[in-house]
């Protein structure tokens, strides 16, 4: 295909340095440059006049060269150039660094737009390092692509216009006319001219119209044949008159109606021919669970075992805890299966697991281990789905033939997103939170009160209660400046605001016996304080922890942020939360203003989608479901909705897309659930 598959290193201009620098944007081939979007584009269409620019805000101006200043030499190799212009009213001083070419190629008289921030006052306006185009030769739209060090929004930009030379000639288009017509969509080609090199508004708005419609139609009928294929019988029909009263009556607390609700929808799809396939997605604290205990003590009434799997041993070992309290007053005994359980006990637990004995484990990925074999596993449930592979999921779904599947997640996802990534799931949303429980209160401050934060902390230990103080990093970096690093921060505080304190450290380059121990010194109250890095997001439960700071709080995720704040206000005390950062940056600013008004976390989800955009929600790209790369979820519903419809009607017509017009669809969609695992179409 003209080169298109070939590695990004044949593109003339990238070569192997370039190349590297790809991959690490995920970049391979010249068509996946094809498909590396621009994150935004700037608008010369609109050029305002100097006199009416907003200081240190990105503008556009339209200006000829008035004259060129004689450069400055401030040090052997370093040089400062400077043109002056005018928009006919006002002048302005362009200054360049190190950048002669730039300085050379501005002739006096020719008219240029200009890009960037203006600063000084009326007698002296200046604009560093601004982008430069002629007027004549000007892209009114100039993509702005995401970067990554070394690689530049300008060099990808010319990178981009060579890889779509390749696209001459070719037939590339993969929806018929009889799916195009109907929805005004413009051919595929057309669409990627019109995202990287738009001519005005109306061609970039029908290119990303294009390419969002197709997106969202491929994960559309993806997970619609998935859910076709997933709809087969199950071996593990339960009985639905099997009696769960003496579980509600031995539970110390009453369900909230949210719970209860949970409980008697999987309870129902539990008792149906077809496989439960559940998302059960509830925010830090609204207790899930319960009913995955409930859903459990169901299933060994019923005679079948259950799997809840775990994706670290702390979290493991906190639901085997949380399970037996609930499961023990019926005779039901979940028992623990992790790496580090030791070869006499885990032989033993085989066996158990293999006649039946053990009707609820509770494990790590050691429980898809090869050696491990069920008696009737009738139900899987997954605890943080998204932090599992999903060929982890996938080999623990395989070992009991067709069990329910049950997905339990606390990273709360924007209703919209939801639809697309668990498509094949049916959603079950707890949005009711236990009673008793007082809302976190949080606070954004600068590092200048710090030592007043740290005062309140000691107060809050003087009563006996316990906090966190979570760090970007483990270690110090010459990289990132002003980030405080674990370790030497709790070096720090053992000798100085904290002495007086028994100070623990958690971070995720230590041992698992090591976490593990220093958790379970955490849960007995043999640490007053624990330095942390973001190990402790999932799993940990100490009720007795009310405080938690949050240092460099603006390198964290809207999502994160909330989960990090999940860990305090788990008892009946009131908690807090600290956010501390230096950050001067806007939306830096506005995340935590969000993060101090609410403690919702779809709310927050919602936000967190606006700011970050669709791109890889979970940060990572782990879990198996291709990325979202271009739609804007948060705010086109009627998208979504447009293309359910034509995903319906599509297999309405061709169930199995076998028509010679769907075969580059077909293909497309292939290729893109390719290395999904238990997702996976093939």
């Amino acid at each position: 295909m003209n080169g298109l598959y070939r590695p990004i290193a044949s593109l003339p201009g990238v070569g192997a340095s370039r190349a590297a620098k790809y991959e690490k944007l995920g970049v391979h081939t010249p068509y996946e440059l094809l498909y590396h979007f621009p994150k935004s584009y700037i608008d010369y269409t609109k050029p305002i006049m100097i006199a009416d620019a907003e200081a240190g805000v990105p503008v556009a101006v339209r200006c000829s060269v008035v004259k060129k200043l004689t450069a400055s030499f401030v040090r052997k190799g370093f040089a400062i150039y400077r043109v002056l212009v005018s928009d006919g009213i006002s002048e302005l001083i362009l200054v360049f660094y190190n950048s002669p070419y730039v300085y050379q190629s501005m002739k006096p008289g020719e008219e240029y737009f200009v890009y960037g921030k203006i600063t000084g006052g009326f007698m002296r306006r200046e604009m560093n390092t601004p982008q430069v185009q002629k007027v004549d030769q000007a892209l009114l739209l100039q993509p702005v692509y995401p970067q990554t060090t070394g690689l530049t929004s300008v060099m990808i930009r010319s990178n981009v216009r060579t890889a779509l030379s390749y696209l001459e000639g070719e037939d590339m288009e993969t929806l018929p006319e009889s799916i195009r017509e109907p929805y005004g969509l413009i051919k595929l080609k057309e669409a990627l001219y019109a995202v990287h090199r738009p001519a005005d508004l109306a061609e970039l708005h029908a290119g990303q119209y294009r390419l969002s419609f197709e997106e969202l139609l491929q994960f559309q009928l993806g997970t619609m044949m998935m859910k076709q294929r997933a709809g087969s019988s199950t071996g593990f029909t339960m009985d639905s008159s099997v009696d769960l009263s003496d579980f509600y009556s031995a539970l110390p607390f009453s369900l909230t109606q949210a719970q209860q609700h949970a409980i008697d929808v999987i309870c129902k799809d539990l008792c149906g021919r077809k496989p439960m396939n559940r998302l059960l997605q509830g925010d830090v604290g609204s207790g899930k669970t319960v009913i995955a205990a409930a859903a459990a003590a169901f299933a060994a009434k019923n005679g079948y075992q259950t799997v809840l799997m775990a994706p670290t041993e702390i979290l493991a070992q906190q639901h085997q805890h949380t399970m037996e309290a609930f499961l023990q007053p019926l005779g039901i005994v979940p028992v623990l299966l992790t790496g580090s359980t030791k070869a006499k006990e885990k032989r033993l637990l085989k066996q158990q697991i293999e006649d039946g004995t053990a009707q609820v484990i509770v494990g790590t990925h050691a429980v898809i281990q090869k050696d491990i074999q069920f008696h009737k596993l009738g139900m899987v449930i997954t605890d943080e789905q998204h932090r599992f592979g999903v060929s982890q999921r996938a080999a623990l779904a395989e070992k009991g033939g067709s069990p329910h599947k049950l997905v339990m997640s606390a990273t709360p996802i924007p209703r919209t997103l939801a639809l697309i990534i668990y498509g094949d799931l049916d959603i079950t949303i707890l949005d009711e939170m236990p009673k008793g429980r007082l809302p976190i209160q949080t606070f954004a401050v600068t590092g200048g009160y710090r030592e007043r934060a740290y005062g309140f902390i000691r107060e809050h230990l003087d009563a006996g209660e316990q906090a966190y103080l979570v760090c970007a990093m483990i270690e110090e970096s010459d990289t990132l400046e002003n980030v405080q690093a674990a370790e030497t921060y709790a070096e720090s505080i053992r000798k100085g605001a904290f002495a007086d304190y028994r100070i623990g450290l958690l971070h995720g380059k230590m041992k698992s016996q090591e976490k593990e121990a220093v958790m379970q010194a955490m849960k007995q109250h043999e640490i007053d304080l624990l330095v942390c890095t973001t190990v402790v997001e999932v799993g940990v439960d100490v009720p007795n922890a009310t405080m938690i700071l949050i240092e460099n709080a603006d390198r964290f995720g809207l999502a994160q942020l909330h989960q990090l704040r999940g860990r305090v206000g788990r008892g009946q005390t009131q908690s807090y939360c600290i956010l501390v950062t230096d950050s001067r940056r806007e939306d830096a600013r506005e995340r935590l203003k969000i993060m101090s008004r609410t403690v919702n976390g779809f709310a927050i989800a919602e936000e967190d989608l606006k700011m970050r955009g669709p791109g890889d929600f979970f940060g990572s790209a782990q879990h198996g479901m291709p990325t979202l790369m271009q739609t804007a979820l948060c705010s086109n519903m009627p998208l979504v909705s447009e293309t359910q419809m034509a995903a319906k009607q599509i297999l309405e017509a061709d169930p199995e897309m076998k028509s010679s017009a769907l075969q580059p669809l077909r293909t497309a969609i292939l290729q893109l659930f390719a290395k999904s695992g238990e997702n996976s179409l093939n």
